[in-house]
């Protein structure tokens, strides 16, 4: 077997060191979600930094658009006007009852007579499940009912959601009686700041 020069070793040696090291996950940056690997290149004095791969023309908006609600935060909530349409849902469900699609037409028409108010869906809960599940219920009982105000003709834009989960209870107790008033969505008028 024919020995190896010292010229030949060092550059094998090289070779070695660049395959085992260069892709090594501390050697790779990320770049728009990908790694690639990024060579650690001496700055000459002088010479321009190099330039990262630029993204098209996008902004915030096109990656993440606004949902088509438009948020009153500042308005003024009136719990009390629409207090007697309240819906109530069946045990785990969030499909609006056919008994009470009556109360939601109701809050539609009392928008389509006032339109310069908004209105927020309160999804709620009873007592039973988990903090969080009662939490995501109540937002799929919320957004039921704005998405039967909208089919009723109520622009999406007026008609806010809020889910409070089991946290706001309409009636004590740990039985049914109470449990099905407090498995409900309230419907809260809001008017705009000085009115």
């Amino acid at each position: 077997m024919k020995a190896l020069g010292f010229g030949t070793l060092t550059a094998l040696g090289i070779a070695l060191t660049l395959t085992t090291t260069g892709c090594h996950p501390e050697n790779m940056k990320t770049i728009y979600g990908r790694h690639q690997p990024v060579p650690d290149v001496p700055m000459v004095p002088g010479t321009p930094p190099p330039t990262m791969p630029t993204m098209p023309n996008t902004t915030i908006v096109d990656m993440f658009p606004l949902p088509d609600t438009v948020g009153h935060t500042n308005w003024t909530p009136h719990p009390e006007i629409l207090q007697e349409y309240s819906v109530h849902f069946l045990y785990d469900s969030s499909a609006v009852p056919s008994a009470d699609k009556s109360k939601i037409t109701a809050v539609a028409d009392y928008l389509k007579n006032n339109p310069d108010v908004a209105v927020r869906v309160e999804g709620n809960c009873d007592e039973r499940g988990t903090e969080e599940y009662n939490r995501s219920l109540g937002e799929r009982r919320a957004l039921a009912g704005r998405e039967e105000l909208i089919r009723l003709g109520v622009a999406s834009g007026r008609v806010d959601t809020l889910s409070y989960g089991e946290d706001k209870p309409l009636a004590d107790g740990h039985n049914e009686s109470a449990w099905k008033q407090n498995r409900r969505d309230d419907f809260v008028v809001l008017t705009p700041p000085g009115k």
